[in-house]
């Protein structure tokens, strides 16, 4: 399930350099252009982009004043905060902010992507009308997969969480990924994503334990460092699931022998970019797409 809005009523906002190395545009002075764009009124979905210098200057101003002027944003339905490429800011420099009071402040919100994990706080999430959360980001800190163990979304549809690695900013284990998923209540879950992980065999081992494989149509376990272990568990398991109806698993570790026989099931799987080990000193290494 992807949600979408029409082009007229989705807007982007972004600095490039040029605009912001004098030190005169962040996300203080992105959040009053914002605020004073007389299209937003007309607007469904809002993409912040680089506010300048986002390795630097966090996005906490733009949270802020979507909070203190949430009587004009109140019918937004689509909030993408962070959209922005690695030669504008690596993923893992991206400050991001509190979003503990967004979710009174936005309650059409059906949709909330955000990209980076530095500063990233949710607070208690309680909201009625979310149907899809995605986070991108290189390191996934456990505070925030609680925070979603905990949360109040009956309506959600789609999850998708980068996991990424320690070193920027992972800092549980598979047992924090297992707690989320036994904890959550999301009984319209439609697609699950756990992805861009360097534990992806273990995280494949819960997710198919999981309360949601009974109830998900769409499974996404792509840009870690997926093995045969793993595959093999999906090759046992997802013939036991009629509902799912589609797995992605693209960007892996598997060998040709395992993608050929997953290949063969009845639901379609991805396994599309096939890596090779990387091998040092006697050691075999894997590495998530997604970390720096």
């Amino acid at each position: 399930m992807k949600l979408t809005y029409a082009e007229d009523r989705s807007k982007k906002y972004t600095y490039d350099w040029d605009e912001y190395e004098g030190g005169n545009k962040d996300a203080k002075t992105m959040f009053q252009e914002i605020l004073e764009d007389p299209k937003l009124p007309e607007l469904e979905e809002i993409i912040v982009g680089c506010w300048g210098e986002s390795w630097d200057n966090d996005a906490q101003a733009i949270l802020d004043g979507i909070v203190e002027h949430k009587d004009k944003f109140s019918h937004i339905k689509s909030l993408f905060i962070g959209d922005m490429e690695y030669d504008e800011c690596e993923v893992s420099w991206i400050e991001q902010g509190d979003y503990s009071k967004l979710w009174e402040a936005l309650p059409q919100l059906e949709s909330l992507t955000i990209k980076g994990s530095m500063k990233l706080i949710l607070g208690e999430i309680k909201h009625q009308n979310l149907k899809s959360l995605q986070i991108i980001c290189g390191g996934l800190p456990s505070s925030i997969l609680a925070a979603i163990g905990e949360a109040e979304l009956p309506e959600l549809r789609n999850l998708l969480l980068y996991i990424g690695v320690e070193d920027y900013g992972f800092d549980g284990d598979v047992s924090d990924i297992e707690s989320m998923l036994s904890k959550s209540n999301f009984s319209k879950l439609e697609v699950l994503g756990i992805m861009d992980s360097e534990i992806q065999d273990e995280i494949t081992e819960v997710v198919v334990k999981s309360k949601y494989i009974d109830q998900i149509k769409a499974l996404d376990l792509s840009m870690g460092s997926l093995s045969d272990k793993g595959g093999g568990i999906l090759l046992e398991e997802l013939p036991k699931h009629k509902n799912i109806e589609a797995v992605n698993l693209e960007y892996h570790y598997m060998s040709d022998e395992m993608m050929e026989k997953l290949q063969g099931l009845a639901v379609p799987v991805n396994v599309e970019d096939q890596q090779e080990d990387d091998e040092y000193d006697g050691e075999i290494y894997r590495w998530p797409m997604l970390t720096e």
